[in-house]
């Protein structure tokens, strides 16, 4: 996502190849990253680093997603079958590529039936243009109503479900990850630092470093939740770690999360993200997080008998 609107193209590419090098070969994006309408800056981006060959492609598990406006008119957002069938055809050509790995349904589109959606998938997928479909920012029910429409085809249905997930927002240990979890989905968690506030915020802010975006961003959670974001990066100081490297170790860990979704903008952010895969949280730093941050449990125990 940061690929155009804060990293420019010769040092995503670098970003890319050194994602290679040490072994990243899952990449994910949007039609819409960039936001500029109907540009695909982002997905632009990635095409032209695969058109420099050198088996790039080949290496690279390719997710992107429909549902955002890429235009004015109808049919150029949601997911009617028109516009699924359009915006697939744009991000492949974008991305220079001619399949998707995984193609993701953005948002749930509560105003098209699943009918249409999954005959719209199974077109492209018999095309070979994706290979399977995934979801994101979908609730556990929005999962099992998409999973049983697509097993009355037959269909194969979701693989993966990509959420909002990290030590401060676990909602969807509710209901979202029992779901991924009984059907069989991979779930990838994004804003693994929830804009900032779990990557050492206080500490960047006082040593004059923290970008102004972030600080808007985060600007008011901060003012709420300061005397637990300073006790979060005490904790992470005692355990001799970097509060960000703590955030995505914790993930990690957790039980359905095949893995976090980082967005680094340089690759200095990429190589100290890397440490995240070496480090082993103590149980007692996991049970003080807990304490920090309690998580849910599977509904409907965490507020019913």
């Amino acid at each position: 996502m940061n690929f155009g609107p804060e990293t420019e193209e010769a040092d995503s590419f670098s970003i890319m190849d050194r994602a290679h090098e040490v072994g990243i070969n899952f990449i994910d994006t949007a039609d819409v990253y960039g936001w500029k309408e109907g540009a695909g800056v982002t997905e632009g981006i990635i095409g032209r680093w695969f058109a420099q060959g050198g088996e790039r492609r080949d290496r690279t598990v390719l997710a992107t997603k429909v549902f955002g406006s890429m235009g004015s008119w109808p049919n150029e957002g949601r997911l009617s079958a028109l516009h699924i069938r359009r915006a697939c055809d744009a991000s492949l050509r974008r991305l220079q590529t001619d399949y998707i790995d995984l193609y993701q349904m953005h948002h749930v589109d509560r105003d098209t039936p699943w009918e249409e959606i999954w005959e719209a998938m199974e077109v492209l997928r018999h095309q070979g243009k994706i290979l399977y479909a995934g979801s994101s920012n979908f609730a556990g029910w929005h999962i099992a109503k998409a999973q049983e429409a697509a097993a009355r085809r037959p269909f194969m249905g979701l693989v993966c479900e990509q959420s909002l997930y990290n030590l401060f927002v676990r909602d969807i240990e509710l209901e979202v990850l029992p779901a991924a979890a009984d059907y069989g989905l991979g779930v990838i968690a994004w804003s693994p630092l929830q804009g900032g506030l779990l990557g050492g915020i206080l500490r960047k802010d006082r040593g004059g470093s923290r970008r102004l975006q972030e600080r808007e961003r985060s600007q008011d959670t901060l003012g709420r939740e300061r005397a637990r974001v300073e006790a979060y990066e005490e904790l992470c100081e005692s355990f001799g770690e970097e509060p960000a490297i703590v955030a995505l170790a914790w993930l990690l860990r957790q039980p359905g999360v095949t893995a976090p979704i980082i967005g680094p903008r340089t690759v200095e952010q990429l190589n100290s993200a890397l440490r995240a895969l070496e480090v082993d949280l103590d149980q007692a730093t996991l049970s003080r997080l807990e304490e920090l941050f309690p998580g849910r449990k599977t509904a409907p125990e965490d507020y019913a008998w």
